[in-house]
């Protein structure tokens, strides 16, 4: 009969030591995995009652300590391009000029210095791709210069220059092909008085040829006008001091003065030349 008690309190142990024992991992069972403790998470697991007076109980093992999650590391945010504008130099200032060099846009030589001439070539990308003129490159300037964006001839054969009043470019073309590009400033579109008459800032549309030419500072009547080429009348392509972004002469096609020394060092508008004003 003792015999029989003791393997029925030993059966009785063994069953109540497996109630309380939880590896902490769910497996592949399915079931939802916790951190180790009992079922309902944060009570002791409950022991069945037994016949017997006392049931020995299995010492719990010191939980051990959670290991803290792992650090997920964040990626920093891409730095955003610096602006680049006049005054800036440098590595950044050399590739973006040579990009516009190869996109045909007149800035002269390429030197690592962001100046005047270097904003006069960003003004006439700018103006190609119908973006804001304001002569730096920032994001917009830069996705232009990734694109290529570059003018298309209205012409198809011979040598002409042309210069489309809308977006402000002058533009020289050899057989449909633009070679140079350059920022331009035509006829403000305002009225203005001389010798007390009233006229029209306007730069007339047509065909027109170069009909004459001077080397040097041109004292006209309205300002002064560095080494003009004539091709209607008075209106003439000529160096100016200063050349903006938008409409703001009396009539005459406007480029830099650096920008008019190299069309006369290059024999790029000899009499002739043919004038494309659209």
């Amino acid at each position: 009969m003792r015999r029989v008690l003791a393997m029925t309190v030993a059966a009785v142990t063994a069953l109540t030591l497996a109630a309380g024992c939880d590896s902490g991992n769910s497996g592949d069972s399915g079931g939802t995995a916790d951190s180790g403790n009992s079922v309902a998470e944060g009570t002791a697991p409950t022991v069945p009652e037994t016949p017997s007076a006392s049931v020995p109980t299995a010492s719990a093992e010191p939980s051990s300590p959670s290991a803290p999650p792992s650090a997920v590391p964040t990626s920093a945010p891409a730095a955003k391009p610096k602006k680049l504008k006049s005054g800036a130099k440098g590595a950044e200032v050399l590739a973006l000029q040579n990009r516009l060099t190869e996109l045909g846009y007149w800035m002269g030589k390429a030197d690592g210095k962001f100046g005047s001439t270097t904003q006069q070539a960003v003004y006439a990308l700018q103006k190609a791709a119908g973006i804001g003129r304001d002569g730096t490159v920032g994001v917009k300037t830069r996705k232009a210069l990734d694109a290529g964006v570059r003018p298309k001839a209205k012409s198809t054969s011979g040598k002409m220059v042309e210069i489309d009043l809308k977006r402000q470019l002058l533009l020289l073309v050899d057989n449909g092909q633009v070679s140079q590009v350059f920022n331009t400033s035509t006829g403000s579109m305002e009225h203005y008085e001389q010798e007390g008459q009233t006229y029209l800032a306007d730069t007339p549309r047509g065909k027109f040829k170069v009909s004459r030419q001077i080397d040097g500072w041109r004292n006209a009547p309205l300002g002064m006008l560095w080494r003009p080429k004539y091709f209607n009348g008075g209106i003439a392509v000529h160096g100016a001091p200063s050349i903006p972004p938008y409409p703001a002469s009396h009539g005459c096609a406007r480029v830099s003065v650096a920008a008019m020394n190299w069309m006369w060092k290059n024999d790029a508008l000899p009499i002739k030349t043919r004038v494309w004003v659209y």
